[in-house]
C-alpha cells in the first residue's frame, strides 16, 4: 500500500476524449464519479476534454472567473492563439472542465506526426480523421499541462489521469520533457482485444502467444496500439478497470498494470427510496402495452404469467455473448415447451444496427392497437355515465344489461377496428427493416433455429435495433425505464473489460446474467459475498466451452422462469440492495491508490 498524500496540495486533472462529449461507456465511467471525485478533491479537480463540435455542448456552462490555476491555464492558452473554454459539466458534482480544439494545430499536423515517429517510435501514416484529431488534441493538451505547471500558476503536485488511446500522446511527451506531472493512464480495453476477441473463439487460450505487431497491422489499428502500448509504458502509474483486462495488457500492451481501478456508479441516481418495486409494476404495464400490440394482433397469452428477459449493448455478436444469449434460449424455449408451462418469456435484444425504417406493419399493427383503445376509452365512458344514470333512477337492484349502454356508432367502430387488426401472420421478430437483413447473425441464428415468434413457442423474441427512447414510437420511454420495467437482464459476455449493463441492471432491482469473462462478473466472483443469492447470476465461461455455457445459462433462465411472484419480489429486494457494493463513494478509493502511488515514485 502506497502512502497517504494530502488531496489539497495536489491538482487533479482528469482527460477524456469523452468529457462533454457522450460516444460510449467511458462517457458513462466518468461522468458517474464524478460526485465522487469533487467530493475527495473539491476545487483541486478539473476535466479536459477536446471541443470537436461547431456548437458548445449543452451540458457545458461557461465561467467567468478564471482565478485558479486551471482557469489561469486557460487564459494562457488563449495569449497563445489557442482555442480554449473554461466552465462547468452541467452533471451531478457540477466539476470544473477545459475544453479545447484540437483544429487550432491542424496545420503542424505533419510535423507533429514526424515527432510522434522520431521521438516515440509512434507510426501514424495514413489520414484517419479520428486519429488526426487525437494526434492534434494531444499536442494542445501537452501544452496546457506545460503551462499548468508553471510555478507562476501554482506551486502544487499535479497529477494528470488520462483515459484511454484517444488521450494517450501527451504521456510520452511528457516523460520525455521530464515535465514535473504524475501522470496516470488507464486502458478500459486494449485496442487489440477486442478485435482478437471477436475474430477467435479461443481467444484466452491463445492470448499468450499473439504477435501484438503483426496482429496491428492485420486489423490496421497499427497506430492506435502504437499510442496506446507508448502511454501504458510511459506513465507513472498505468491501470486498467479489471483482472480480466490486466491478463491483456501484459501480453498486448508489453506492461504489466500496477493498480486494478473497478468501475462503479453514483448508485444515487438509480436509488428510488422504497419505490422501485412500484416503478417496476409502472413500467411493466408500458412494456405490456408494446407487447400486446406487438404480438396480440395474431395471438394472446396471459400478461400476468409473461417474464421480460433484454440483452443490450454494442453489436458484438460473440464478444457480447448474443451467440451464446440466442443459443440457450432456444434450449430454453424447447424445455419450456416439454414442461407444458403457459408461462411466456419476452426476449428483447437491444442493440443498434444499421436500418431504413420501423417496419411498417410493427408501426401499424402498435396505431391500430391504440385506436382500439380509445374506442374502449370511450366505451367506457358512455356505459358508466348512463350505468350511474340507471342505478340512480331506478327502483331495480339487478345490474343492468351493460351491452344496452353501447350506441350501435361504437359497437361497429370497435367491431370494424378489431377485423382490421387481427392478423394471420406471425408477430415479427425485428421491429425495423434492417439494411443488412441477410447478414444480420442475430436474423440468421433465429431464421435457422426456427425461433419466429410462433405461438406455440414459450420463449419469444423482439429485436429492437435502435436505443430504446422517449422519442421512439414504440416504446416511449427512456433506457433505464425499460430496465425496471423488466425481469431479467442477460449479459453473458465473452469479452468484456468490464461491463456496464449487468451493474445498471442490479442498480435497477432487476436481477441479472453475467460471465467470469467480464470485468464486472470477475469482479463479483472475487469481492461480492453471496452473490449468487443476490439475483446475479454468473456464466462459467472460462473453463467451459460454448456448448457447456449455453446449457449452464438455459439451466439458470429455467429456474428463474419457475420461481413465484413472491420469489421474483424478494429476488428484487436482495439484487438492489447488492448494488451499494458498485458505488463510486467506495470504489474511489482504488483511484486515490493510484495517485499516491504516483506521487510516491515521483
Amino acid at each position: 500500500m502506497s502512502q497517504t498524500y494530502d488531496n489539497s496540495e495536489s491538482l487533479l486533472v482528469e482527460v477524456a476524449w469523452e468529457v462533454c462529449n457522450q460516444l460510449g461507456g467511458i462517457y458513462t465511467v466518468i461522468r458517474s464519479k464524478i460526485p465522487s471525485m469533487v467530493n475527495a478533491w473539491g476545487d483541486n479537480y478539473c476535466l479536459v476534454g477536446p471541443y470537436v463540435h461547431s456548437r458548445m455542448p449543452a451540458e457545458f456552462e461557461p465561467n467567468d472567473d478564471y482565478d485558479d490555476p486551471f482557469g489561469r491555464g486557460v487564459l494562457r492558452m488563449r495569449e497563445l492563439g489557442f482555442e480554449a473554454y473554461y466552465g462547468f459539466w452541467l452533471v451531478s458534482g457540477r466539476p470544473r472542465v477545459v475544453l479545447i480544439s484540437p483544429f487550432t494545430v491542424f496545420g503542424r499536423l505533419d510535423n507533429l506526426k514526424y515527432l510522434l515517429w522520431e521521438q516515440h517510435g509512434i507510426r501514424s501514416a495514413g489520414n484517419e480523421d479520428l486519429v488526426n484529431q487525437v494526434i492534434a488534441f494531444g499536442e494542445v493538451v501537452t501544452i496546457y499541462l506545460r503551462e499548468l505547471v508553471n510555478p507562476n500558476l501554482t506551486t502544487k503536485n499535479v497529477i494528470a489521469h488520462f483515459h484511454e488511446w484517444m488521450v494517450g500522446t501527451p504521456i510520452p511527451n511528457i516523460r520525455r520533457e521530464m515535465l514535473p506531472i504524475t501522470t496516470v493512464f488507464t486502458t478500459h480495453a486494449t485496442q487489440l482485444g477486442r478485435y482478437l476477441a471477436m475474430n477467435d473463439n479461443y481467444f484466452y487460450e491463445h492470448l499468450p502467444f499473439f504477435d501484438w505487431y503483426k496482429e496491428a497491422i492485420n486489423f490496421n489499428v497499427e497506430t492506435k496500439v502504437f499510442i496506446e502500448r507508448s502511454a501504458a509504458q510511459s506513465a507513472t502509474v498505468f491501470t486498467t478497470v479489471s483482472d480480466v483486462t490486466a491478463r491483456e495488457c501484459e501480453v498486448l500492451l508489453g506492461r504489466t498494470p500496477d493498480l486494478v481501478t473497478p468501475n462503479g456508479l453514483n448508485i444515487q441516481r438509480f436509488v428510488a427510496l422504497h419505490e422501485f418495486q412500484n416503478l417496476h409494476l409502472e413500467y411493466k404495464e408500458q412494456i405490456h402495452e408494446f407487447v400486446m400490440g406487438h404480438f396480440f394482433q395474431s395471438y394472446s397469452f396471459d400478461l400476468d404469467k409473461t417474464l421480460y428477459f433484454f440483452t443490450s449493448g454494442r453489436y458484438e455478436y460473440h464478444n457480447k455473448g448474443f451467440d451464446l444469449t440466442l443459443e440457450a434460449l432456444a434450449r430454453l424455449n424447447w424445455r419450456m415447451r416439454q414442461a407444458n408451462m403457459d408461462t411466456t418469456v419476452i426476449m428483447f435484444l437491444i442493440t443498434k444496427q444499421p436500418f431504413h425504417s420501423i417496419n411498417p406493419g410493427v408501426l401499424q399493427s402498435r396505431a391500430v392497437m391504440e385506436e382500439i383503445q380509445q374506442t374502449c376509452n370511450a366505451i367506457e365512458k358512455q356505459v358508466g355515465e348512463r350505468l350511474f344514470y340507471a342505478a340512480a333512477s331506478s327502483s331495480d337492484h339487478k345490474l343492468p344489461q351493460l351491452n344496452n349502454f353501447v350506441d350501435d356508432y361504437w359497437k361497429l367502430r370497435l367491431r370494424r377496428t378489431l377485423q382490421s387488426w387481427k392478423s394471420d401472420h406471425l408477430p415479427s421478430v425485428v421491429t425495423h427493416n434492417l439494411v443488412y437483413d441477410r447478414e444480420d447473425d442475430i436474423l440468421n441464428f433465429l431464421r435457422t433455429s426456427n425461433l419466429l415468434n410462433f405461438q406455440s413457442d414459450r420463449v419469444k423474441i423482439v429485436y429492437h435495433p435502435d436505443f430504446i427512447s422517449p422519442t421512439s414510437p414504440l416504446f416511449a420511454m427512456e433506457y433505464g425505464q425499460f430496465i425496471r420495467g423488466c425481469h431479467l437482464g442477460v449479459f453473458p459476455s465473452y469479452y468484456e473489460p468490464w461491463g456496464y449493463t449487468p451493474l445498471e441492471s442490479i442498480a435497477s432491482g432487476v436481477p441479472a446474467v453475467t460471465s467470469d469473462l467480464s470485468g464486472f462478473g470477475d469482479y463479483v466472483e472475487k469481492h461480492i459475498p453471496d452473490w449468487n443469492e443476490r439475483g446475479i447470476y454468473l456464466v462459467n465461461r472460462r473453463d467451459r466451452n460454448f456448448d457447456q455455457a449455453a446449457n449452464q445459462l438455459a439451466d439458470q433462465m429455467f429456474s428463474f422462469v419457475q420461481l413465484g411472484r413472491r420469489d421474483r419480489i424478494m429476488q428484487r429486494n436482495r439484487v438492489e440492495s447488492s448494488s451499494e457494493f458498485f458505488d463510486w463513494k467506495h470504489l474511489t478509493v482504488y483511484y486515490q491508490e493510484a495517485y499516491d502511488l504516483g506521487l510516491s515514485r515521483k
